[in-house]
């Protein structure tokens, strides 16, 4: 699969386009937005950095033909023209996913796989609105993808065995860890067992229980991790746990939601991507 297309170009979907061009992939990165796409060259500069600090193999030329085997467009029957694989990365709502996937199913080509990048809703929940359900499947990516190295593959019921395979070796290809996923399971693997951590950290927060610094070193000095969890919240940026927690039926879930809009989302501290979240970073 040589050909891939991105949809979306947030966090997620600009890394996912990257790391695919950095081991030779041709993309296409669509986005809805044409602020959002000519913003893309400080998103790469920023990306380029990292690259720099965590892969020192990836030099100075193999990063610059990556750039140029990326095309950004806000045409997506342009985008998916070629395509033999999509990986939608767009926002966490599942009528959004749902309506990107109805029209890419009437554009895409009769080979193309399709693969959702969702952090919690199902390929099952998905793959009908796309037409084609028996080339539907998920493949989730960590943040900071470079250096964070895995690719869950989750099939549905209906997953053709052969889409499934070509998944599997795609993200080999790109220098994932494919981590196959055998039934499906909201959250995966890693978000079965990132999410219940970071939302415990929300209700310590929102109870006034210890304030962000104080949770973060509490889990740091006592389990030896490298991050607490409003480090990583700011590695996952803001807009992610914003759409989960407004959706939580917990009410000290949804207090957090607000928190964040409020006091992060409104005020430009999406993340360390941003340069500023829970903490400073410029």
């Amino acid at each position: 699969m040589q050909h891939l297309t991105v949809l979306g170009s947030g966090i997620l979907g600009s890394q996912i386009a990257l790391q695919s061009a950095v081991h030779g992939k041709d993309v296409t990165l669509y986005d809805v937005s044409e602020g959002v796409l000519t913003a893309l060259p400080d998103r790469w500069a920023y990306l380029r950095s990292c690259y720099e600090r965590d892969v020192p193999d990836v030099t100075a030329q193999r990063m610059d033909e990556a750039l140029g085997r990326i095309r950004p467009t806000s045409d997506l029957a342009a985008a998916v023209r070629d395509a033999d694989l999509v990986i939608e990365a767009v926002p966490e709502v599942l009528e959004i996913k749902q309506e990107t996937w109805a029209r890419v199913g009437e554009l895409a080509p009769a080979h193309t796989i399709f693969a959702t990048n969702s952090s919690t809703l199902l390929p099952s929940d998905l793959a009908s609105s796309s037409g084609r359900p028996e080339q539907f499947l998920a493949l989730h990516f960590a943040n900071e993808i470079w250096r964070l190295n895995v690719g869950e593959v989750m099939g549905h019921a209906g997953t053709d065995p052969t889409a499934y395979e070509a998944v599997v070796d795609f993200a080999e290809e790109i220098g994932m860890i494919p981590i196959r996923v055998r039934k499906e399971q909201p959250g995966y693997v890693l978000n079965s067992l990132l999410v219940p951590f970071l939302n415990a950290a929300a209700v310590l927060f929102v109870r006034g229980v210890a304030d962000v610094a104080t949770i973060d070193l509490t889990w740091r000095r006592s389990t030896g991790a490298p991050l607490g969890p409003f480090q990583i919240f700011d590695v996952v940026g803001m807009e992610t746990p914003y759409q989960l927690a407004l959706r939580n039926p917990d009410p000290e879930m949804r207090a957090f939601a607000e928190i964040l809009k409020r006091d992060y989302i409104d005020t430009g501290r999406m993340g360390r991507a941003a340069g500023r979240g829970f903490y400073d970073y410029e």
